[in-house]
């Protein structure tokens, strides 16, 4: 017999549920953003690339002028600040090569 209930039980349920006008899904809210904005990250970006090329500039000439014997610390900079500028130029490529794509959709 109890299995009997049991099935009458599930029979109740879902014919109440399907009876039962249901509520709809709360519509989420967009998150608001937490940080700083694409534009900001960029600038940001560029202004360190800035500040890597000057400080490389700024240990050459010191070695040049005799300040500094620090040769590896003078190549480090070198090269921190090209593979930043190396960056900078791909992220650059990327983006416009995405707007070429974009703006040669069919719409």
């Amino acid at each position: 017999m109890s299995s009997i209930t049991g099935i009458g039980a599930a029979q109740s349920l879902a014919l109440s549920s399907v009876a039962a006008p249901q509520k709809p899904a709360p519509v989420a809210k967009p998150q608001e953003t937490q940080g700083p904005s694409f534009s900001e990250r960029m600038g940001g970006a560029v202004d360190q690339l800035a500040e890597a090329q000057k400080k490389a500039a700024d240990a050459a000439k010191d070695f040049e002028m005799g300040r500094t014997e620090d040769l590896a610390g003078v190549m480090v900079e070198q090269q921190v600040a090209s593979l930043g500028f190396q960056l900078t130029l791909q992220v650059r490529n990327k983006a416009l090569t995405a707007y070429r794509d974009i703006m040669n959709m069919p719409v």
